[in-house]
């Protein structure tokens, strides 16, 4: 266990770093994850031997559950936000088949290349079929890049490890023998799957509810309003756990009732808790690193490169290949999505919780996961920045199908119904009349750059962009919506 000036060090160097390298972080083919990782290989013990991290360390275990339990019921409130609306096709197709695909062409590749049982294999197709949000962070903020696209990628991060995560504690069961029969294994089916969740929803629900109406009441600042919904995602956590719940699953749901119930926090409070998850999953990246890199001469490194190649250049693009095969999207748009699906922190901390539960040869699957969790740190964090110019480009100079679509949910659901169209000399004298219409421009990115002709007071909105305007703009007008008709102009 490092001290506690080392602890503080650590810290420090975690945020000092952080602020001076962001600016050419954004810029550069570089990622957080890769400088932070990098920091804990050189800090280890095969580097420079300042930290020595066993997988069990506690300082470890806590920055790695407080990490995950936040990152989840951050993906719980934006799941359950109002700007998802209509993406639920998203986690249906992608995270059901997609993620099965993967788990299985993972699982298989393990047990040829690794020689891992069944059930080990299993564990490996499991971890490494979670997505990293953190690599993902600058491709999904990019507004060069069509609104469907980047909503899809997220949607993806945001709930994929809701779809793992039981999947992960009914095969740690399986390893630990911890049902023998059917009322076993249905008392451990309603602790995963429903005892947690309902304890985080409720949580969740109630503490909201609380805060909601002190507001109202009482004048209370956005600085305690922000630590207040931290002190809820420990609250779930603890209750779940507690009660013979899952603490993560709780936590999940304890955002997710936040959202979808819309009570009256402060936007401060998701701002606050990404700032916190964010400083908090570099640290962990650190520690990770400390530990991975001594964890590696525990394994066949070439048959484990092997693998993440497989996961990398197979697995995934093979699963968004299906999943997106008859989706209103370009090819590039498939390539694109089928390339970045990161393996990074979640993989790691999920390998961490299968050691905490005690599996045998936990370490290992934490090593290969390490292995695995670098090559793609490397690989996606490098290419994140060119890749994401690259497609945005393409964009600019081509009329591609998903980017006619205001959010993910639209690419799985098809063209759009026709809609009323005018001709230029009705919109002509429309402008002339006493009350004229709106005119949006919502012309392709590349329609837009090539013709240069404009539509005298029209307003400028990329189509990918029309729902979140018209939010706005009813947002504006306290929730009114005025008579004035709207004309689009479209490619």
């Amino acid at each position: 266990m490092p001290d506690l000036l080392t602890i503080f060090a650590l810290i420090a160097a975690v945020l000092t770093i952080a602020g001076l390298a962001s600016g050419l972080v954004e810029r550069a083919p570089l990622s957080f994850p890769i400088v932070f990782l990098g920091l804990g290989f050189l800090l280890g013990e095969h580097g420079l031997g300042v930290l020595e991290l066993d997988p069990d360390n506690p300082l470890l275990e806590s920055v790695a559950t407080l990490t995950l339990a936040l990152v989840l019921c951050l993906e719980g409130v934006r799941i359950g936000n109002e700007s998802m609306e209509g993406a639920g096709a998203v986690p249906v197709l992608s995270l059901g088949p997609g993620t099965l695909i993967i788990v299985s062409v993972v699982a298989a590749g393990s047990y040829f290349l690794l020689g891992t049982s069944m059930v080990e294999s299993l564990f490996l197709g499991t971890i490494l079929a979670s997505t990293d949000p953190v690599v993902l962070r600058d491709v999904v903020r990019n507004e060069r890049i069509p609104r469907s696209v980047r909503q899809a990628l997220n949607i993806e991060a945001g709930t994929n490890d809701v779809v793992v995560l039981p999947m992960l504690l009914i095969l740690i069961a399986v390893a630990n023998a911890e049902a023998a029969g059917v009322a076993d294994w249905a008392l451990l089916a309603v602790q995963i799957l429903l005892l947690g969740p309902a304890v985080g929803f409720a949580i969740g629900a109630g503490a909201a509810w609380l805060m909601s109406r002190a507001i109202e009441r009482y004048a209370i600042s956005e600085v305690y309003q922000s630590l207040y919904g931290i002190g809820i995602v420990l609250l779930a956590y603890v209750s779940a756990q507690s009660l013979g719940g899952d603490g993560f699953l709780a936590a999940f749901a304890a955002g997710f009732a936040i959202a979808i119930l819309n009570f009256d926090l402060c936007q401060c409070f998701l701002d606050y808790g990404e700032t916190t998850s964010e400083m908090a999953m570099l640290f962990a990246f650190v520690l990770f690193g400390v530990v991975v890199s001594d964890l590696f001469t525990e394994v066949p490194l070439v048959p484990a490169l092997l693998l993440a190649l497989l996961v990398i250049f197979i697995a995934r693009p093979l699963a968004i290949w299906v999943v997106l095969r008859k989706a209103a999207v370009s090819n590039a748009a498939k390539a694109f999505i089928g390339w970045f699906g990161p393996r990074g922190l979640n993989s790691l901390l999920l390998a961490l919780l299968v050691i905490q539960a005690g599996v045998l040869d936990g370490e290992f699957l934490l090593a290969v996961t390490g292995v695995v969790v670098t090559v793609s740190v490397l690989f996606h964090g490098a290419s994140a920045t060119p890749l994401s110019a690259l497609y945005g480009r393409a964009v600019e100079d081509h009329t591609y199908q998903e980017e006619r679509e205001s959010g993910a949910g639209g690419i799985f659901e098809g063209a759009a119904a026709e809609t009323v169209r005018i001709k230029p000399e009705q919109l002509f004298g429309m402008l002339e009349s006493d009350a004229p219409p709106i005119v949006l421009d919502v012309r392709t990115r590349s329609q837009y750059e090539k013709d240069k002709s404009r539509i005298p007071n029209s307003i400028r909105v990329r189509p990918d962009e029309v729902e979140e305007w018209a939010r706005d703009r009813e947002e504006d007008r306290g929730g009114q919506i005025e008579g004035q008709r709207i004309v689009a102009y479209c490619t």
